[in-house]
């Protein structure tokens, strides 16, 4: 689908923080000799300090925004994610719940919200947030929201030490820099990289550079999949440290990842050929990357293999896998859509659709738990547990 817009629609700061962005990218490819890793365009073009998509002030989310996130779409989805952290901090005898990448601070709200009707407040709400103006909608939310609760919530820098409770990431991962890779005709492995095309970006594919790339895509071929010459995909080399660093913060307690991916078999299967990444403007999605920099989402899906071995690999033991739709009637979205008198709730089914229908975000969103030093079962994975896929 096309997402050209015609410079007027832009706000005029908004357009000078992106010629500003170009500028820092075609200065970084010229410090790169010419030809600049996709991951490092990638995480430039959403988290350069000031100018990226995520940090420089611009609505994302939301109708007036790029995409809209589940939170958004119905309050329903944080009170079933309530229903997971309150069974986890009874395990635990208490603790806190860190919330990475808040977003509108809508997950916060509803999750909060729930649990003291459930009477299973956590100690602290804490929020790893790099933005500064998302950390301010965020704060608006809660206060104006939750006044009485706001006082619980603490926004933080960097990750806790000696963590207790439950971690939370809705659609973090599918936002982080991947590399992209593609097979050539004589079988070799080549490395997608970003040139100056007389002014523009363009891809340049030439031999791997990046530390890693080469064996991780050799390792998909090992396992059969991307053979084919001209196959394209990506390849995200950072959750594997992000996991780590998860790891080395939380004592006890579970994490829950809520993106849309699929497991590696899926991911890498042969006929996506030209892999995942996508960019969302103004709720329309497109495939170039190098439109609208610092103005558009830039993503790629997940693949809950990877992630399911990072975590093993820091630490944590597999809590469960599921389609989103699933996971949420695990924690009890049917018994939240009736009203006092027993009969559904009309204004919430509509918002439960879309959370729970295949079509919509009931499949194509999945849910992976990793746990550590804590139990199951647990009611989020009860319904149709996908571990073995991964």
């Amino acid at each position: 689908m096309s997402a050209h817009l015609d410079p007027r629609d832009w706000d005029p700061d908004a357009l000078a923080i992106s010629r500003r962005l170009r500028g820092l990218i075609h200065a970084e490819i010229v410090g790169a000799g010419g030809r600049l890793p996709f991951d490092r365009f990638m995480e430039l073009a959403l988290y350069a300090p000031g100018l990226g998509y995520y940090v420089a002030g611009a609505a994302k989310l939301g109708s007036a925004g790029d995409f809209v996130t589940a939170p958004e779409v119905s309050p329903l989805f944080g009170a079933c994610v309530a229903a997971q952290c309150a069974e986890t901090l009874e395990r635990l005898g208490g603790g806190d719940i860190l919330e990475l990448g808040p977003g509108s601070g809508a997950l916060a709200v509803q999750v909060l919200g729930r649990l003291r009707d459930l009477d299973t407040l956590p100690t602290r709400y804490l929020m790893l947030e790099p933005s500064p103006d998302l950390r301010e909608r965020q704060g608006r939310a809660l206060a104006g929201q939750l006044p009485d609760l706001a006082g619980r919530c603490q926004w933080l820098d960097r990750l806790p030490e000696g963590f207790r409770g439950i971690m939370l990431a809705n659609e973090v991962l599918d936002a982080m820099p991947v590399h992209r890779f593609r097979v050539g005709k004589g079988g070799d492995f080549q490395e997608c990289f970003v040139r100056d095309r007389d002014g523009d970006l363009a891809d340049a594919w030439g031999p791997i550079r990046s530390p890693g790339l080469g064996e991780t895509v050799a390792a998909l071929q090992a396992a059969g999949l991307a053979t084919r010459p001209g196959y394209c995909s990506e390849v995200n080399l950072r959750l594997g440290p992000w996991l780590a660093a998860l790891g080395a913060s939380m004592t006890a307690g579970l994490v829950l990842l809520f993106d849309y991916g699929y497991p590696r078999n899926a991911y890498y299967q042969p006929d996506r050929t030209m892999g995942t990444l996508m960019c969302h403007l103004r709720h329309r999605a497109h495939t170039d990357p190098y439109r609208h920099v610092g103005l558009q989402d830039i993503t790629a899906h997940v693949d809950f293999s990877a992630a399911a071995g990072a975590g093993r690999g820091a630490g944590f033991s597999l809590a469960g896998f599921a389609a989103q739709g699933h996971f949420l009637i695990g924690c009890g979205i049917e018994r939240l859509l009736l009203g006092s008198d027993g009969a559904p709730d009309m204004d919430l089914l509509l918002g439960a659709k879309q959370l729970l229908l295949p079509a919509a975000m009931g499949e194509r969103f999945k849910v992976l738990g990793l746990a550590r030093d804590v139990d199951g079962p647990w009611c989020g994975f009860s319904v149709r547990d996908l571990a073995d896929r991964l």
